[in-house]
């Protein structure tokens, strides 16, 4: 076997780095990735802490449950306990797990672009209400506005990594809630077709925002049939009671089809024990709580299981959204979340961070992958998040992508065939040119099995200093400032954008 020439070796690099600059034919590490590998729990300890939980909902039970529902629940089987709270025995809460859906669509508007949660795929996406965002220019916080909101919401739109889009902060410069809550469904509406998530401040206002959906769906009706949007609900209030507006949005988002993450998300030390095995028991008896109620309502109407593990730090207080014990409590929380066969819920990547620094990469890396190799079907917050949530930021959306990317290709894990393994590759390149570069097992390799991350710095010392020793958030900087200049979606048209500003409060930006 003899060497190539130099034209030959010439021309072939030529054709392989233009092939390499063009989307790759085969993605080598897509969302949806199997998860599970990674179990903080022995089955011993998951039936222990079922166990405590049922305990907890049958003898302890739920304080402060409104009227309609108190109603539904007793109907369906629940029991006033001598304290005066409603206790829900062991079957009634078996029944609404074996009843529940285990796997539905959410559905983009662009149907390419709808997921399906459940089993043991994982995807991540994104959440928060952060109540400020880190400036492009000043690199300093400042409140978040309704501008924010539409930028960050196209400037995901072209991210693949994110599965779908949750508004990530509050606009701060709309004070009225129904505006609020309408605004914010349009900037998803506007800006993106991936599936959507968003919150509801008051149950009166679910039934004109659908109205404003379907408009956008393409009439009345056309929203309900196909829901392009979840809802955030926290209808239990940590520890152990629910909370009445939040139940009054449930009843409101099932009367309208609209699925929903039931989010739980108690604190350690402060409403939930400090001991991890006592957290993840109450918490579980409280998404229990939210599962039974929708049970009560609709049985197996779509809710994701959203048992959010949270943690503050014991000396200050403070939430504290990276480290190892946040870390393998969402890991614990989806591993318990599958072995019930519940649609998954977990968060990741809440940086305590300001700054886009080594604190922030290392604390997103670690929970990102703990919770991605503990199976989470979704796993919200993982895009864009910073300063233990308050903040939201442009270059963190690019840099998590990024990252996400080798979360996943971590999940697939490693392929084992005759062809992998290699043995004609390895003995060709042992008896002709004593090495692999430029081999075909080489170069298909390359294509499939690897990641090349363009953001993240792989140039030699020199190279690097020559090019003005970029750190990453310069980097990252740039990757936002190119897409927020290039990127304009137009995804309704001007007599959809007309319909729905002659009915709703919508307010100017820049698009």
């Amino acid at each position: 076997m003899g060497n190539r020439t130099g034209s030959q070796r010439t021309g072939g690099r030529a054709q392989r780095l233009e092939k390499r600059a063009a989307k790759p034919v085969f993605d080598p590490c897509p969302p949806g990735q199997v998860g599970g590998q990674y179990r903080p729990l022995s089955d011993q300890d998951v039936q222990a802490i079922y166990d405590t939980a049922l305990k907890l909902l049958a003898e302890l039970g739920m304080g402060e449950v409104p009227t309609r529902l108190y109603d539904d629940l007793t109907a369906a089987g629940a029991q006033v306990l001598p304290n005066g709270r409603l206790g829900f025995p062991r079957t009634l809460v078996e029944d609404a797990i074996a009843a529940a859906a285990k796997k539905f669509v959410l559905h983009g508007r662009d149907d390419t672009r709808s997921i399906e949660v459940g089993g043991d795929r994982v995807h991540f996406g994104t959440g928060g209400a952060a109540v400020q965002t880190l400036d492009l220019e000043t690199r300093l916080y400042r409140p978040s506005t309704l501008q924010d909101l539409h930028d960050f919401t196209r400037l995901q739109d072209t991210l693949e990594n994110v599965s779908w889009f949750t508004r990530c902060c509050v606009a701060t410069d709309v004070p009225d809630n129904f505006k609020l809550d309408v605004n914010t469904a349009f900037s998803l509406i506007c800006n993106t077709t991936k599936p959507t998530a968003t919150s509801f401040t008051l149950a009166e206002y679910v039934a004109p925002i659908v109205q404003m959906l379907d408009i956008a769906a393409g009439g009345e009706g056309a929203f309900s049939k196909r829901p392009f949007i979840k809802a955030h609900i926290s209808p239990v209030i940590s520890p152990m009671r629910y909370g009445e507006d939040a139940v009054d949005v449930v009843y409101e988002c099932i009367a309208h089809n609209i699925p929903m993450s039931c989010i739980t998300a108690a604190q350690s030390g402060a409403t939930a024990p400090a001991t991890l095995a006592g957290f993840l028991a109450q918490s579980l008896a409280e998404t229990l709580a939210s599962l039974v109620m929708v049970h009560a309502i609709r049985p197996g109407f779509p809710m994701i299981f959203s048992n959010w593990p949270l943690v503050i730090d014991l000396r200050t207080g403070a939430f504290a959204g990276g480290g190892g014990e946040i870390a393998v409590l969402n890991a614990a929380s989806a591993q318990v979340s599958n072995w019930l066969g519940l649609p998954s819920g977990v968060a990741a990547s809440m940086t305590d961070a300001k700054a886009i620094d080594a604190q922030y990469g290392a604390e997103k890396a670690l929970t990102a992958l703990a919770a991605g190799l503990g199976g989470g079907n979704l796993i919200y917050e993982s895009s864009g998040m910073t300063a233990s949530l308050l903040g939201a930021s442009f270059e963190a959306f690019v840099l998590d992508n990024e990252m996400l990317s080798s979360v996943y290709r971590a999940l697939r894990g490693i392929e084992v065939n005759e062809e992998t393994l290699g043995y004609g590759a390895i003995v060709q390149s042992v008896l002709g040119d004593g090495h692999f570069l430029g081999s075909s097992h080489t170069f298909n390799a390359m294509e499939r099995d690897y990641f090349y991350p363009k953001l993240a710095d792989r140039d030699a010392p020199i190279t690097w200093a020559e090019k003005g020793a970029p750190d990453i958030w310069q980097r990252a900087r740039d990757a936002a400032r190119g897409i927020l200049a290039s990127h304009h979606p137009d995804y309704l048209s001007q007599g959809q954008i007309r319909a729905i500003k002659d009915r709703f409060p919508i307010l100017p930006v820049k698009r």
